[in-house]
């Protein structure tokens, strides 16, 4: 199968391109993998490079093609320029269907691309997309609803975003729950010592900490006031951290604070795997009630003991370990959770799927919809 990915360049704080992260890069890449011909088009709201970028797999086998344009020149917005760009590239590459990802207007496009390519059409939905400040622009919304109403397929990162697509936007099947999964070739339980050493952290000290996006839409600041509550107890306890931020973001400093910045990919394991006690941060919001957060996985792979905003998906995957969830922006319930996990140090034991187990779910449903949802797409 011939598969076209519509999709910004920038998301969850990291570029595609840049540093080659996360489901809209590994699923992808997978599926070029499993034998179908990938090519994407990453349009980037940053000034960057226009250019082809061939990301290949790691086994040697497999490659999805990139093309990265740019939405603006200096202050001005070039969308035709951007749509013509993207219909030429479609044009030439001829797919048989089109996985839009990462915004509303994405959705959006990529299904009228479609319309006009007569090709099958499926929305991602990595995240609830209502909740994102795209949303926000007067006429948006509407035709977001209507996109993912009237496209052939549409994947979900999460059981209740299905149900909430389902029920708020009308959206009948065909629908995949895909949730984010792991890479398995880097996540998976190393030395601590070792992982201590190779970040400069100390070795006797106890060490929670966090990796992903420290913003404070996703309730992170809970754990810095988490934090002050328990160095009252244990004076030696640190904290140690990494991800991307905003020049907004109040990041606290101290002596028992490491700031470790924005770490590569290949050494976020490292850091996961020298804490005592992993948090994923979360507030009970429009995004934080449908997301699922790749970290979890992540943790999980690593065999490190985590702790987790009892909100959305969490609540789900943790439903057998009700010690290791923390009521959502709740500095002490947060400080209370990590001291239980201190106490008795509990991993979670469930299945950590890879990018490879998700994509051959995904290239099933794409054949499933190609084959048995018969066009035309009508918007």
């Amino acid at each position: 199968m011939k598969i076209l990915v519509l999709t910004k360049r920038q998301y969850s704080g990291y570029d595609l391109l840049d540093h080659r992260f996360g489901r809209i890069r590994e699923l992808p890449l997978e599926l070029a993998h499993l034998g179908h011909m990938v090519t994407g088009v990453a349009l980037s709201y940053r000034p960057k490079d226009e250019l082809v970028v061939i990301d290949r797999h790691s086994s040697g086998n497999g490659n999805v093609r990139w093309h990265s344009i740019n939405l603006r020149r200096g202050l001005v917005p070039l969308l035709n320029r951007y749509a013509v760009q993207a219909m030429d590239i479609a044009k030439e590459f001829r797919p048989d269907l089109i996985w839009t990802c990462s915004d509303a207007y994405h959705a959006i496009f990529g299904t009228r691309l479609a319309e006009k390519l007569g090709v099958h059409c499926i929305v991602d939905l990595y995240d609830n997309f209502e909740s994102f400040k795209a949303t926000r622009v007067p006429g948006v919304l509407p035709r977001f609803r209507r996109a993912v109403q009237n496209a052939h397929g549409v994947t979900c990162v999460s059981r209740l975003l299905a149900n909430f697509i389902g029920s708020q936007y009308g959206r009948k099947q065909p629908m995949l729950v895909l949730h984010n999964a792991a890479r398995t070739d880097l996540f998976y339980s190393r030395d601590q010592r070792t992982c201590r050493t190779q970040l400069g952290l100390p070795e006797q000290n106890i060490i929670i900490g966090a990796a992903g996006a420290l913003d404070k839409s996703r309730g992170v600041d809970t754990l810095f006031r988490a934090f002050k509550f328990l160095t009252k107890k244990n004076p030696s306890i640190l904290l140690a951290f990494a991800g991307p931020r905003s020049r907004l973001s109040k990041i606290p400093t101290g002596p028992m604070i490491h700031d470790l910045g924005t770490l590569p990919l290949d050494k976020v394991p490292v850091l996961l795997n020298a804490l005592d006690v992993a948090v994923i941060c979360n507030r009970d919001s429009a995004f934080g009630r449908y997301c699922f957060p790749q970290k979890a996985y992540e943790i999980i792979a690593c065999r490190v003991p985590l702790v987790a905003a009892a909100v959305g998906s969490m609540n789900e995957l943790l439903a057998e370990y009700p010690q290791c969830l923390y009521e959502p922006e709740n500095p002490k319930s947060l400080a209370q959770a990590i001291e239980r996990q201190l106490a008795a140090r509990t991993v979670v034991n469930v299945l950590t799927p890879s990018w490879a187990d998700s994509a051959r779910q995904l290239a099933d449903f794409f054949e499933q919809v190609v084959h048995g949802n018969p066009l035309p797409l009508d918007n």
